[in-house]
């Protein structure tokens, strides 16, 4: 890379000094540029047009016009939006003993599955729009064990904070040596629960 780089500023540089020694215009000025590598290889700086060339013309304002127009896309309808729902459907997995749960976590309400405490942020399926159909819930995962009788349980221990996909479960997912949890899709919660 650096020999053709080299090569580049040399050729630049014999064309710059047969050009200060030329006249504007002149023959051999001429033949050195035309000679002199293509400038998207080199810097810009170093084909600057000779002075007094006179710049490439400028294609008629209709011409203009008319390929601006045909280029310009037609205006995009705005994106649907995501639908906001109030709970998530989580399935958790204990590696142990295979035990599975699947159950209903409502939005800002911690639910327990054995040492872990599941706290849902968001939930949202995707907008009519998008290519896949699928859910998205933010869920923040936190380690407490139960406390024994009459003691104080120890402080939550923050395991796991993002998104979670339901058509895509290995994305950002869930990792932990006892535990597997993934989401299975976002609901409306009932009135009244």
């Amino acid at each position: 890379m650096r020999t053709l780089c080299l090569g580049f500023a040399l050729t630049a540089l014999a064309a710059s000094a047969a050009l200060a020694q030329t006249p504007a215009g002149g023959d051999e000025a001429t033949q050195l540029l035309q000679n002199a590598p293509p400038a998207e290889h080199a810097p810009a700086h170093v084909y600057a047009r000779p002075p007094g060339a006179t710049p490439a013309p400028a294609p008629a304002s209709d011409e203009a016009d008319d390929a601006a127009s045909d280029a310009a896309p037609a205006k995009a309808a705005a994106p649907a939006k995501r639908i906001k729902r109030n709970a998530a459907i989580l399935q958790a997995l204990d590696k142990v003993t295979a035990e599975t749960l699947r159950f209903e976590a409502q939005v800002n309400q911690p639910v327990r599955y054995k040492d872990l405490v599941f706290t849902v942020h968001a939930c949202e399926d995707s907008a009519p729009d998008e290519p896949e159909p699928g859910a998205y819930a933010h869920v923040e995962i936190d380690s407490q064990p139960k406390a024994p009788a009459g003691q104080a349980a120890p402080p939550p221990r923050e395991l796991f904070r993002g998104w979670l996909l339901s058509n895509a479960p290995g994305v950002n997912p869930f990792e932990h040596p006892v535990y597997d949890a993934w989401l299975i899709a976002c609901k409306t919660a009932a009135p009244g629960s």
